[in-house]
This record gives C-alpha cells, structure tokens and sequence, in this order.
C-alpha cells in the first residue's frame, strides 16, 4: 500500500511512553506494574547503607529527567527501528479512513466525527475499562477511541500468518468501522437487545457475529475508495489477514476442534466474503448483516 505522499492523522493520543515520560514539566511516577517488578530487589537494597544510597541515587536520577529504569525495560517495551514506521503508517491509514467516512455518511444524513486513535504499550486505560497488548486492537464506545499496540502487528504477521502492510490497514479500518457503527447507532441498538437477552449467550454471540462481519463489510467500504493507493496484492493480503482471524480458524489451531455458539466475529469464509462485497460494491446498503 502507497501512502507515502499522505498525511497523518492528527486525531492521535501516543501513550508509549508515558510511563518514562514527563508529565507536567516533571517526570511522572513508575506504573504499579514497574514497582511490582522491581520491589523485590528495592527489599534487598534497603537492608543496607549502600543501598539506601543506591536508591537515593536513583530516585535523583528519576526526577532529574534520566530513567534507571530504561535499561531493563529496553527489550520489553518493544523499541526497536521499525515502531516509528508502523506508527507513521497507522497515522497515515486514520487518516485515509477520515477522507473516505467524510466523503461517505453525509450522504446518508450522517455527519463524520473522526475518532482517537490511542497508541500504547503493553496496558493502558479505556473508557472502556482495562485495555491490554492481549486483548488485541479495539474500538470503545464510550469514549470513541480505537486502542492499538503496535506489538499486535507482529502477532499479526508472526502468530497469525497474516503478513503484509495491507493485512495491518484491514486491522484498523476495521476499527474504524465499528467507530461508524457507533455514529449511525448500530452499536447503541445491539447493546439494548443484548442486555434484553442478559447479555450473553448463544443468541448474544450470534448478534455480535452480525457487528464484527458489517465492521469487515465497511473495511471494504474504505478499501474500494483507496484502490489508487493499493499495491498488487494488498486485498489478497487483507483476505488472508480475514481468512486467519476466522472463529473456527482460531479455534481449530487452539484447541484442535470449533463451537459455532461461541463463536463472536465469524467464520474465515464469513469474514472474507464480506470484506469482499464491502469492496467490490462500496456501498453501505450493501453492508447489511442484519
């Protein structure tokens, strides 16, 4: 996918650092997590005078804007050449998805409210509530925020088989079609008859299938508006990326059998199809899962 000539979303929270960064001209306080980590040898150290001073040097060190902490957390926070690359990329991707959804709901009546793209490491907070790496990329409602580590990228590509600069686009327009969900009032619709249901179960899981399939459809809303911009191979790409995070595929190479009732993004043939018709068509009618 070319997108080198674009520009970037600005419509982005970058939180990767903000456990070493400063916050108020000051440098902020290590996470719960950090101090779990390392409480174990702070014990140690404060049994005796030189490691009072250890620790004194250190705090000093902490606040004075250099972070002791940095060289044991050097292979853990994933910083390595290409994280600013796939950040441009994903910034460059929001934004393509801004063109398109602008270009796209007023037509419906429906005016475009771009959503947040938060970028972080490892965990982080949603208004959704605990957001981790494990959970994978995701949107929240309640604030209209898509939450992202780039880590996923090389679960993506390594994990997944599903490698490619496409198969990642997919990933976030995705994302960003359930932000249009939520702005034409399908997300707010499903919630209610969920919780009508008691909000899980076979008939609450078949429901969400319906959501995460119109998320893929309007993936491919977008996609059929980017075909300038599009290498050979890249939808072959975002098929694959489909095809790979399919319920039954995941299931099958977990735990070696499916169950559909539990199903609740689809199967790998489901995803793909309508990933397809969102992009040959580029129609929202053509989207209707329901």
């Amino acid at each position: 996918m070319n997108l080198d000539d674009e520009r970037e979303s600005s419509y982005v929270e970058d939180r990767r650092e903000s456990e070493g960064g400063f916050v108020g001209g000051m440098r902020g306080m290590p996470s719960l997590g950090t101090i779990m980590f390392i409480w174990p040898l702070v014990r140690m150290l404060l049994r005796s005078k030189i490691g009072w001073a250890i620790i004194a040097i250190g705090a000093f060190a902490y606040f004075s804007g250099f972070n002791p902490l940095s060289f044991g957390n050097a292979g853990s926070s994933r910083l390595k050449s290409n994280d600013k690359k796939e950040a441009v990329f994903a910034k460059k991707v929001l934004a393509s998805t801004e063109d398109v959804w602008k270009h796209i709901l007023p037509k419906y009546g429906i005016k475009y409210r771009e959503p947040t793209m938060v970028l972080y490491r490892g965990h982080t907070t949603s208004g959704c509530g605990f957001a981790s790496a494990q959970m994978g990329p995701f949107y929240c409602p309640a604030d209209q925020k898509i939450y992202l580590d780039l880590a996923f990228y090389d679960e993506l590509k390594k994990r997944f088989n599903a490698p490619g600069d496409f198969a990642q686009a997919y990933v976030l327009a995705h994302e960003v079609g359930h932000h249009v969900q939520n702005l034409l009032g399908t997300l707010n619709k499903v919630q209610r008859l969920k919780q009508s249901w008691g909000g899980s179960g076979k008939r609450a899981n078949a429901l969400q299938v319906r959501v995460e399939l119109q998320a893929d459809c309007y993936a491919g809303i977008w996609a059929h508006y980017m075909q300038r911009h599009l290498d050979r191979g890249d939808i072959e790409e975002a098929l694959n990326a489909a095809k790979q995070i399919g319920d039954d595929t995941l299931q099958k190479e977990s735990q070696g059998y499916v169950v559909p009732d539990s199903f609740t993004h689809g199967t790998s043939k489901q995803r793909m199809e309508w990933f397809a018709r969102g992009y040959k068509s580029g129609n929202l009618k053509a989207c209707n899962t329901f």
